[in-house]
């Protein structure tokens, strides 16, 4: 019994682990702001699209804070892919002519290669969020306390 506590005390509480993420989503609408702002080129292209990825991983855990990050990893993945994919319907493309707000989310038209960078992106929150988690469920938390500060 007293195993089991101490195991769900390590677990961090819903609302730090919404908080990491609200944190996390911010920061990815940042980064990618800059990269398609800043670079160009296919480079920049390819870095919004796996940011993409990431953001919808942050928004997963955001809704579900107790999401397993390779659940989440995969939710994020396969939305991501079936966005890309209903662009071959010609709906987003339709509905981003009218709304910025559609392009920016929809994207207009397929591209075979976004399906490859949103799978970069999946694997790297996975991966973060993976090292996050065990972080958390470490003896002290995610940074080792020395005493002191």
């Amino acid at each position: 019994m007293r195993e089991k506590q101490t195991a769900r005390s390590s677990i961090p509480p819903a609302a730090a682990v919404r908080a990491v993420a609200a944190g996390a989503a911010v920061l990815t609408v940042a980064a990618g702001l800059g990269v398609r702002t800043a670079g160009g080129g296919e480079a920049a292209k390819y870095a919004g699209d796996a940011l993409y990825t990431v953001l919808i991983h942050t928004l997963v855990v955001l809704a579900v804070p107790r999401t397993r990050p390779r659940a989440a990893a995969g939710a994020a993945l396969a939305l991501s892919w079936a966005v890309e994919l209903a662009q071959l319907t010609g709906v987003p493309e339709r509905l981003a002519a009218h709304s910025t707000l559609a392009r920016l989310v929809l994207g207009s038209t397929f591209n075979a290669p976004d399906l490859l960078w949103y799978a970069v992106g999946a694997a790297s929150a996975g991966a973060l969020h993976t090292a996050l988690a065990a972080g958390s469920r470490a003896p002290g938390g995610p940074i080792p306390s020395k005493g002191g500060l």
